[in-house]
């Protein structure tokens, strides 16, 4: 059993496609769970399927979405840290750190979830994750809680061996879809086409149960 889990992703709905199972069998063991999201996502691309937002009300849209995916999660304490979206690799890692190391001091937590450094694809994932990686490096060895990353780069298996952690999250695998239905304005049309049935079907639904997590090498 954890004592709390803090999860530091840069986006809304990175926490839903990523790790929302994992969250939720947290959650519904009583175990808290800090969600220290650090940007409103407002550069994305998608502004729903039909369109129902625009560049200038997606950052309010994707705010009440997160929330929505946090209570579906049972995430009860949300930290936005408020930086821009695609910009964090401009960013001073330290800065960033600092704002993740002031919510490492307050929670102790056992357990981080974040992104692996170098295998994220997008640019915010990977600085999101050497911010966090930085800020956890600042403590004693003996003191560090463990690391979960996601690595999602198609090299990930050759430069990190197979992931350390295989989570089957088919017993909550329904309040991970509907964490993933609350971001509207960025996964309506990709939720559409699962509904409507895709030939790629059987290979979604293992890629929704399964969440793997890498440990990060010092």
């Amino acid at each position: 059993m954890e004592r709390h889990v803090l999860v530091v992703l840069p986006h809304p709905d990175d926490e839903a496609f990523g790790s929302a199972g994992t969250i939720a069998q947290f959650t519904q063991k009583g175990v808290p769970v800090t969600y220290a999201c650090a940007t409103l996502g407002e550069m994305g691309r998608n502004m729903g399927k039909p369109f129902f937002a625009n560049r200038e009300t997606l950052p309010a849209i994707r705010k009440k979405e997160l929330e929505e995916a946090c209570k579906i999660l049972g995430i009860k304490d949300l930290r936005r840290l408020g930086f821009r979206d695609k910009t964090l690799e401009f960013e001073d890692v330290e800065v960033v750190a600092d704002s993740i190391f002031e919510i490492i001091q307050e929670l102790n937590p056992s357990l981080i979830i974040t992104h692996y450094p170098g295998h994220g694809v997008h640019p915010d994932h990977d600085a999101c994750g050497l911010a966090t990686i930085t800020a956890v490096g600042r403590l004693p060895e003996n003191e560090r809680p463990t690391l979960y990353c996601h690595a999602i780069t198609k090299n990930r298996l050759t430069a990190l061996g197979n992931p350390d952690v295989v989570n089957d999250v088919i017993d909550v695998v329904d309040i991970k879809i509907a964490a993933i239905k609350a971001h509207r304005s960025q996964t309506e049309g990709m939720i559409s086409s699962w509904e409507n049935g895709t030939p790629q079907e059987p290979d979604i639904m293992k890629w929704v149960s399964q969440e793997m997590f890498w440990h990060y090498k010092w």
